[in-house]
């Protein structure tokens, strides 16, 4: 059985578009892309890259670059997670200086040969796929392979430009276009189930109809309801509910923060009930030397009973911080 893709642009959909790319070291993932393919992956599509390269025609920058290129997107999808099922590029362009690649190709967009091939060597369903660019040759080639289309533009956008190719759907980012092929894919599975339920009661009303005499010759009892067996009472969770559980693992992920308190110790505690006694002995100290019959003995001896109680301070939190 066929399966279904997602193909995507790669400059200015999956990473940043610096203009003609031409060194591993440019490589820089969107936000958010590598997490939208392991999603579209989870709902059981492939994903596939189609991307233009018109710049191995105009000699900036080699197949063999190109490759490494590819490699390093690879790489840094790798680090979060995610993957590509395969990446489909046309180098050819017919105003290259390159000679070999100084023509026309229907894989370059707007023609859909890179969906065609890509179909025939993954066997895949065109017309169950999408693609997702954000430029109106990326749209027209999908409408060529017969796949449905989601342009990117950020802001306001007039569906009825010819230069849009004039999407199924439009997108401010990569995560609304990812939300978007999950709304379809879970209404279209299950629009089928409600079909075959209302099915299955017309053909039970129409054609296993049975009169009260017939049934009283035959003696039909009533079927005997089956108890589910324990295994049913747990469905297994499908690959929507596995798209939700990683959405909560990524949020809680972003939401995990250093703790904000460290824990209680009986050292800083005695500390803190000293400290209360060091301020109660300055206070007495300086009462005493405000005192009409001033005596220096006791000023003194409440000025020794801070200094001693401070250096007790001291050492309770000296302790505490080397527990």
């Amino acid at each position: 059985m066929a399966s279904a893709a997602v193909f995507f642009d790669r400059d200015g959909t999956l990473i940043e578009d610096p203009g003609y790319l031409s060194h591993p070291d440019q490589v820089k993932l969107l936000d958010g892309a590598a997490e939208v393919l392991k999603e579209v992956a989870l709902l059981g599509y492939k994903t596939v890259v189609v991307t233009n390269q018109s710049a191995v025609a105009r000699g900036i920058v080699s197949e063999e670059m190109l490759e490494r290129i590819h490699q390093r997107l690879r790489e840094l999808l790798a680090l979060k997670g995610a993957s590509l099922d395969g990446i489909y590029y046309c180098p050819y362009h017919p105003d290259g200086v390159i000679p070999n690649y100084r023509r026309d190709s229907d894989w370059r967009k707007p023609e859909p040969g890179m969906l065609l091939a890509a179909a025939e060597e993954m066997d895949l369903d065109l017309k169950q796929s999408w693609i997702v660019g954000d430029s109106g040759r990326d749209v027209e080639a999908g409408c060529r392979a017969g796949c449905r289309t989601i342009l990117l533009r950020a802001g306001s956008v007039d569906r009825d430009t010819a230069d849009d190719g004039r999407p199924d759907y439009i997108a401010v980012n990569l995560r609304e276009a990812a939300n978007m092929i999950k709304d379809f894919h879970r209404s279209s599975r299950e629009e089928p189930f409600e079909t075959v339920a209302a099915e299955a009661d017309t053909a039970s009303e129409h054609d296993y109809k049975v009169t009260p005499l017939e049934a009283e010759q035959l003696r039909i009892e009533p079927p005997q309801t089956e108890e589910p067996d324990a295994l049913d009472e747990h469905p297994q969770p499908d690959r929507e509910t596995s798209v939700l559980l990683v959405e909560i693992l990524e949020q809680l992920k972003r939401m995990q923060k250093a703790e904000m308190f460290g824990e209680f110790s009986i050292m800083r505690l005695l500390a803190g009930i000293v400290q209360v006694f060091v301020l109660f002995c300055l206070l007495m100290a300086l009462w005493f030397l405000m005192s009409p019959d001033r005596q220096v003995t006791p000023i003194f001896l409440s000025l020794g009973f801070g200094t001693v109680l401070q250096l007790m301070a001291l050492t309770f939190y000296i302790m505490q911080g080397r527990q």
